[in-house]
């Protein structure tokens, strides 16, 4: 049922109505969860799948109300933030009956999403009304050309429309995540920048991770954040935000502001600005897998918790708070090795 590293044996909780905040053994307060609910995708980017990939079996994956399940007892543990990922989370089926579920609970203070953008045009309405507060959309190109061969088969004007359908019913928390590959896409950093100041939304760099095995090496296309900055920083003012201290940060992000306009630019570092010693998020895959650090394997299985006691939670609140003491204090990425640490493609662990 579990992991190898996973040898902790449970205790009862006395209460559980009245359950303590998620605290693991390093002193850090876990209160965002980032569930992904598929790993099938209509795109098939080049960092984060193979082109021909092989999905889960039905039975494999997580049902809506497991999904609902698990967001309900993480929140009832003090978890305020809830980011749905995938694959792309809108090709799952029914998926919005996940956020209209899940967007009325007492003390989840944010549901967020992340999306490559394609269904958005479609759902974005219905996702401002069921609650969702903000809208993360992967881009890393605004050439069309460039944009299909980075995702495969993706659709650039697709994806520009679902981000003028989120601005239209509302949605005033809109980010845009890049990834910059060298000799890929590494001179659209300004260009990206230019189009989120026009757009009125934020943008994030990140560096990409060394998750999954894909036909190019991390080494020869990795792009420190910190060059990104320093070219942008010669077209614009940016001025380091209060969203960057360590007792504002929420996220892996450190942000800068671009003055005079309501655009902010973060840059997710995990190589060259490690930001575990403040995590506070967990993930869990469409499998049930409840994954302690994005560039580490300890795991624990919560699928057949959920299978054996549909109708008591508290083995499922037991191993959760469990899991706190084999969180580990950081990841382990290094683009030197010639096979990743993490085998895992980003799309299972949910983006």
């Amino acid at each position: 049922m579990y992991s190898a590293k996973m040898q902790i044996q449970y205790k009862e909780p006395e209460n559980n109505t009245h359950l303590s905040p998620l605290i693991d053994r390093f002193g850090r307060q876990v209160d965002y969860i980032r569930l992904s609910i598929t790993d099938r995708c209509d795109f098939r980017c080049v960092y984060c799948m193979a082109e021909d990939m092989t999905f889960l079996p039905r039975h494999e994956v997580l049902s809506l109300e497991e999904c609902a399940r698990l967001v309900r007892v993480f929140v009832a543990l003090g978890v305020s933030k809830v980011r749905i990922t995938g694959g792309e989370p809108l090709v799952r089926k029914n998926a919005l009956w996940l956020f209209q579920e899940i967007g009325q609970l007492t003390g989840l203070k944010e549901l967020v999403m992340t999306t490559n953008g394609s269904q958005l045009e479609q759902y974005a309405q219905a996702l401002r009304d069921a609650g969702v507060k903000r809208i993360n959309i992967s881009l890393d190109s605004l050439n069309a050309e460039r944009f299909r061969k980075i995702t495969r088969v993706g659709e650039l004007d697709k994806v520009l429309r679902g981000i003028a359908a989120a601005k239209a019913v509302g949605f005033d928390n809109i980010k845009l995540n890049t990834v910059l590959m060298r000799g890929t896409n590494d001179d659209e950093a300004l260009p990206l920048l230019n189009f989120a100041i026009e757009q009125d939304i934020d943008i994030s760099y990140i560096e990409e991770m060394p998750l999954g095995a894909v036909d190019h090496t991390r080494d020869s296309t990795y792009i420190s954040n910190a060059a990104t900055l320093k070219s942008l920083q010669s077209h614009y003012p940016l001025v380091s935000s209060a969203e960057s201290s360590a007792e504002n940060r929420t996220g892996p992000a450190e942000y800068w502001r671009v003055t005079g306009t309501q655009t902010r630019v973060g840059f997710i570092s995990p190589h060259s600005h490690n930001f575990c010693e403040s995590c506070n998020r967990v993930r869990i895959t469409c499998k049930g897998e409840l994954f302690l650090c994005l560039g580490q394997d300890d795991k624990v299985d919560l699928m057949p918790l959920l299978r054996e006691f549909p109708d008591d939670d508290t083995p499922l609140i037991n191993a959760i708070i469990a899991s706190m003491q084999i969180k580990p204090q950081g990841h382990d990425f290094d683009l030197k090795r010639a096979e990743p640490a993490v085998i895992r493609f980003m799309s299972h662990t949910g983006g």
